[in-house]
């Protein structure tokens, strides 16, 4: 088993590359590029750049989409925008080298789950198919959900996968907050089967209606999530606690002595 521990974050082009170099002597080996407000690299250069050092560093990257993205809008519009953004992010994906592009696949609105899974499922095939023809590399990953209200249970996210050939992001603090139990087994056997586990770990704050806010994790989940682990799979553990290179620094250390 290998496991990659890295941030959610890079900061700005300009500071990308030296991150990327920080990232490295820290032990860090993954970092997802957030595009949650806007894909702000802009220029195929920097974006090629950027995935190089990365790649030379051994650094994984994957992608964060947009907040604004809701696959089931009662709004035409507001879904082909989602896609636009989507696609933007799987263009400049490729330019980077970056392995996925993670996203909230929407919301369930007015609509019964199995509706809104059946507008969801039909919008991701037909971006699976314009990511085809553009010959866009990274792999779509619809990430589990951490609120009650919105898609994007365990079971939603493995039926997606079986039914559109996507990835997916399994946050287990989101299932947590949704569940109220990591159910780490349970979980990785609907959605751990590939060669490659694409995931995000912190701590979190939840209630009844299931997520608040990130917050940093406790060792002692640290050692659950490590303890539940496959063996035979390569592991992305991307972090979004507020202090994610920490928090990612601290969950390597921690790896590490178990390895011992």
């Amino acid at each position: 088993m290998a496991i990659s521990f890295g941030p959610a974050g890079l900061g700005s082009v300009k500071e990308a590359i030296p991150k990327l170099e920080e990232y490295h002597k820290l032990g860090l080996r993954a970092c997802e590029i957030s595009f949650t407000y806007g894909v702000y690299i802009k220029e195929q250069k920097d974006a090629e750049a950027i995935g190089k050092k990365a790649k030379e560093l051994g650094i994984s990257l994957s992608i964060h989409g947009p907040y604004w993205i809701n696959l089931n809008s009662e709004d035409k519009t507001k879904i082909e925008k989602s896609k636009e953004r989507i696609l933007n992010c799987l263009k400049v994906g490729t330019w980077l080298g970056a392995k996925t592009v993670v996203f909230h696949p929407g919301f369930y609105g007015k609509m019964t789950k199995e509706q809104t899974y059946e507008n969801i499922k039909n919008e991701i095939i037909e971006l699976q198919k314009m990511r085809k023809e553009k010959k866009y590399t990274p792999e779509l990953a619809p990430e589990t959900m951490g609120k009650v209200n919105v898609f994007g249970s365990v079971e939603e996210i493995a039926q997606l996968v079986r039914d559109t050939q996507c990835s997916y992001c399994i946050d287990f603090a989101h299932i947590l907050a949704r569940e109220k139990e990591y159910k780490f087994a349970e979980t990785l056997a609907k959605l751990g089967k590939s060669k490659e586990i694409h995931m995000h770990f912190s701590g979190i704050v939840y209630g009844d209606k299931g997520e608040k806010h990130h917050k940093n994790t406790e060792k002692e989940d640290w050692k659950q999530l490590i303890a539940n682990l496959p063996k035979d799979r390569e592991i992305i553990v991307i972090n979004e606690a507020p202090n994610p290179v920490e928090d990612s620094v601290a969950g390597l250390e921690i790896y590490r002595r178990s390895e011992k």
